[in-house]
């Protein structure tokens, strides 16, 4: 018979034009894994789908955390949006909750950190978890595409948000 673990396993994906970003949290500021994971080529969906469902069976997590890409969260393309609907459909299949949360809420919950766009968002989330530090990416000059590594403080994001939301804290970190 198995115990129970004393924190969940929460898993926060989020998905970009170049793969995924996910981070695996044991607790509260508390990273067990995480990582970057560049998809390119045909059949990226499926592919990406593949990658994460090993993810599944690698960790089995007990949440997974997502951004809302309905209608009434986030605007995104449709191809993030409908492969956010294919891991969460995933992730039921396998009895695991789904949580989702809008690029507004999640903002609204690090709004005391003064996070006026994503450079200053994994700045903050980096100073309250270390192990992030080395990942935060330089600003972003206009001409640049975003740096891959932002992926990894976008789910952070998510998975913080989370904790804030189940806690009741009134700040994310």
């Amino acid at each position: 018979m198995n115990g129970l673990r004393r924190y969940a396993l929460v898993l926060a994906i989020y998905l970009n034009t170049r793969g995924f970003g996910f981070v695996l949290f044991e607790g509260h500021l508390s990273p067990f894994d995480w990582g970057m994971r560049e998809i390119r080529g045909p059949r990226k969906h499926g592919r990406c789908v593949t990658h994460i469902s090993k993810k599944f069976d690698r960790y089995l997590p007990d949440i997974l955390v997502l951004q809302d890409t309905s209608p009434e969260g986030t605007r995104r393309a449709p191809r993030i949006t409908y492969l956010n609907a294919a891991i969460a459909e995933l992730a039921k299949s396998r009895g695991i909750p789904v949580y989702t949360y809008s690029r507004d809420q999640v903002r609204a919950a690090f709004d005391y950190l003064g996070c006026v766009n994503k450079q200053s968002l994994a700045e903050g989330i980096a100073k309250k978890i270390p192990a992030f530090e080395r990942y935060v990416p330089p600003p972003r000059k206009p001409w640049m595409s975003e740096d891959a590594r932002m992926g990894l403080f976008d789910a952070a994001a998510l998975a913080l948000m989370f904790f804030y939301s189940i806690n009741g804290d009134r700040q994310a970190t």
